[in-house]
């Protein structure tokens, strides 16, 4: 059996210590010829302990020394680069055999192990990984229309899929399985990447394709050697990869080819240079075409899909449901748990640092934030959502901070973290200029009500932001083409924008075109400019669309006190010109200053006037979160009779219901007028114990009358239960208001920078009539 690891005699450790002599390196500089990360094996080397194989001949090969002169006791039967081995011809079983014998190893080294974002040491891919599903069918290969599309709610709006538009999943390993030739293409971040290397891991241990040998290749690591060498040889390639295992006989891997016994997986291939994509595609065509018996996988960005291969299937990987959400939470926890000793540790689900993963979870699926549940659909949110989480034990307050990281990775710290190289179709903008532009389109399209729009409108709008910067000389022509080439460049390199249908475009998640249109406003170049998009904003404040946009606005503002300023202008200017709805607010704050100093005035506002529009859901709003025992009186009056509005004439157990109601609400009458008068009501009832015909009569009789003598006992003592009859406008403009009135609070809630005076001055005016808001303003209060 050939030996996995060799080691450094006493005399060859001699000699390797003059040859490193001569060089002059440090052991590091050393490590980074053989391309190691760390110095260790080199000073295991040096020290004689057991190295790495092919580590142990690298080493020698860059000291220009003889392996076997300085291995210990080294193996006659041991294959070498440059080297024919001298053995007797295998059939096509066993050379494949020995192959993924000797292959292991390098497979295990380049797959097995993942290097993920901010993270300083590797994790074990069978730490984290969790199975993805596979859509057979392309959303952006779909044909709609425009109109299907903008009739989607945003709460419908799926933000990554396409909206309540439900495609059937498979396994991802049940595509593999079906398609010998497959194309899996995917978002930035959805893990295409780590799917591949997952199969080549599978394919390592005999899982999956035993039958075969697994290599991996990164298409831009071939299409730079390929540039330096001046030749474009995918066979030439491949059999290169080979060479760190030991299989340096280009014959082997003709037979392995030959025979369809190589599962070729190669990442990446958006990755490409444009000078280096033509040359690589039709290699890839033609070495797929000459050796089709064997299993090929190729990853693209969905963006990058119009890159066509003959032959190939495309499927798309999916974003994650909850069950693959919950799965990775708890993988990530138990690896990057404060209780595990080593990052890169395996751990089990049942041990004690699960217990994070549970809170996160928990958390994550409070209505608080839904927003967060939207993004962390793909492995790369939902790993920067539990790594926040993890460093804060929440999650943030200002969703602003985790948008700015989430859109930092996808602008090019992701790339630039895995090395990737990519055209400049953005004619030199930095990053201060990209999101100008990101930030233009979003805010032009969001204040048109569009969340999907056609590829030319989206491309005129980039050639108007283009038209407008400075020594901007473009022909109509050159800047047609010069908008669609960024179009493609926004698509392709950050996944910002992504092609939802045919000619169909949205931002990627409705969250970051939300963003990207309130940092258009914040991001205002002068305090007129920024007074004028304030304006413009608040003029949205009923529209429920506009909710998010609020908020963000607010938390990324130096100062918050114009807008919400603002706001409370816009909202009291709701109900201003209707003297009906004026004088209900009158009652609603008379009736509020009855209620004691706690809760707050606002409040008790909040709640009356809820009370008053839907008395049996009052006491769920959530202006009204806190009721003292006559709040709570009035909410079980107003249910009463909302209760004996209703006909239980054929229900005679309701009379004693009745009775009980009444009983109950005795206890907290602290009145004795009130309490008086409801006990005498209460012993009209007749006795349940009296027969039917008794019953029936006094319904039909008295039962008017009582209900009647009770709203006018209730508004006498309580004044409540008063006649308002709303007109159907009416009860809108009042929702409106409310809910205007609980997007305002929410800013104020949301960590957002106002000073302490304009925030008491807004909360102690929250729901007043006109008059008295005019009172205070004489008064100078």
């Amino acid at each position: 059996m050939v030996k996995r690891s060799l080691q450094a005699s006493p005399t060859g450790i001699q000699q390797a210590k003059r040859a490193f002599a001569l060089k002059g390196w440090t052991q590091e500089n050393l490590a980074g010829e053989v391309n190691l990360k760390t110095r260790q094996p080199i000073w295991r080397f040096f020290t004689g302990q057991p190295v790495d194989r092919q580590i142990f001949l690298e080493i020698c090969s860059i000291l220009d020394l003889d392996w076997r002169e300085i291995a210990l006791d080294p193996p006659v039967d041991f294959p070498v680069p440059g080297e024919r081995a001298k053995a007797v011809p295998l059939d096509v079983d066993s050379l494949v055999q020995q192959v993924r014998s000797q292959h292991r190893d390098t497979i295990q080294n380049q797959c097995g192990i993942l290097q993920l974002l901010d993270v300083n040491r590797p994790v074990r891919i069978d730490d984290i990984y969790v199975d993805v599903n596979i859509l057979e069918e392309i959303a952006s290969q779909q044909w709609f229309e425009i109109a299907e599309l903008q009739n989607i709610e945003p709460t419908d709006f799926d933000r990554v899929g396409l909206g309540d538009v439900e495609q059937k999943q498979i396994p991802g390993m049940q595509a593999v399985e079906t398609y010998s030739k497959l194309r899996v293409l995917g978002k930035p971040g959805v893990g295409k990447t780590t799917f591949l290397q997952h199969l080549a891991i599978q394919c390592n241990r005999g899982e999956f394709a035993a039958d075969r040998v697994p290599l991996f290749m990164a298409m831009r690591e071939f299409a730079e050697e390929s540039r330096h060498s001046g030749t474009f040889s995918l066979f030439h390639y491949v059999c290169s990869c080979f060479v760190p295992s030991g299989i340096s006989d280009p014959a082997v891997i003709e037979t392995l080819l030959q025979s369809g016994r190589v599962l070729l997986l190669m990442d990446g291939i958006d990755e490409l240079l444009n000078q280096d994509s033509a040359s690589v595609l039709r290699e890839i065509r033609q070495f797929s075409d000459k050796y089709h018996r064997n299993q090929f996988v190729v990853s693209c960005r969905t963006a990058a899909q119009k890159l066509q291969l003959r032959g190939f299937t495309d499927v798309e990987i999916a974003p994650f449901t909850q069950a693959q959400i919950t799965t990775f939470a708890q993988k990530w926890f138990a690896v990057f748990s404060r209780t595990t000793p080593r990052l890169a540790q395996s751990a089990t689900p049942k041990e004690p640092q699960q217990n994070q993963s549970v809170e996160f979870l928990q958390k994550l699926d409070l209505p608080e934030n839904w927003q967060f549940r939207q993004l962390v659909v793909t492995p790369l949110f939902l790993h920067l959502a539990c790594w926040v989480f993890h460093g804060q034990e929440k999650f943030p307050t200002k969703r602003t901070e985790f948008y700015k990281q989430g859109l930092d990775l996808l602008l090019g710290k992701w790339d630039e973290a895995r090395g990737v190289e990519r055209d400049d179709a953005y004619r030199g903008f930095l990053l201060p200029q990209k999101l100008r532009l990101l930030s233009q389109l979003a805010a032009v399209t969001f204040e048109q009500g569009q969340y999907f729009f056609e590829q030319r409108i989206i491309e005129q709008y980039i050639g108007d932001y283009l038209r407008n910067l400075p020594n901007a000389s473009l022909e109509p022509e050159e800047l047609q083409l010069e908008s669609e080439a960024m179009l493609k460049a926004i698509e392709a390199q950050h996944g910002l924008l992504i092609e939802r249908a045919r000619g169909i475009f949205s931002f990627s998640y409705l969250a970051f075109q939300e963003y990207f249109t309130a940092r258009k406003i914040v991001a205002s170049h002068n305090l007129r400019a920024l007074e004028q998009a304030l304006g413009s904003l608040v003029s949205h404040i009923t529209d429920p669309h506009w909710r998010e946009v609020f908020l963000l606005t607010a938390a990324m503002l130096r100062s918050a006190d114009s807008l919400v300023q603002l706001m409370k202008q816009q909202i009291d200017a709701l109900v201003a010109q209707d003297p009906y709805l004026q004088d209900f607010l009158m009652w609603v704050s008379q009736k509020s200053q009855s209620i004691p100093i706690e809760p707050k005035v606002a409040t008790t506002r909040a709640f009356y006037l809820a009370l008053a529009q839907a008395p049996h859901t009052a006491g769920q709003f959530a202006l009204a979160s806190t009721l003292d025992q006559g709040m709570f009186l009035d909410a079980a009056l107003e249910n009463l009779l909302l209760e004996f509005a209703t006909d239980h004439s054929q229900d005679f157990a309701y009379i004693n219901a009745c009775s009980e109601a009444l009983n109950n609400i005795l206890v907290m009458v602290l009145d004795a007028g009130f309490y008086k008068s409801l006990q005498q009501l209460r012993d009209q009832l007749p006795a349940p114990s009296q027969n039917r015909e008794r019953l029936q009569d006094w319904w039909q009789t008295n039962y008017p009358a009582w209900v009647t003598q009770l709203k006018s006992t209730v508004a006498h003592y309580r004044n409540i239960q008063h006649p308002w009859q709303f007109s159907p406008e009416q009860q809108q403009v009042l929702q409106r208001y409310y809910d205007a009135n609980q997007l305002l609070i929410d800013c104020l809630n949301s960590n957002c920078e106002v000073t302490a005076a304009i925030r008491q001055e807004i909360e102690a005016t929250l729901l007043l009539p006109q008059k008295e808001l005019e009172d205070r303003e004489w008064q100078g209060e």
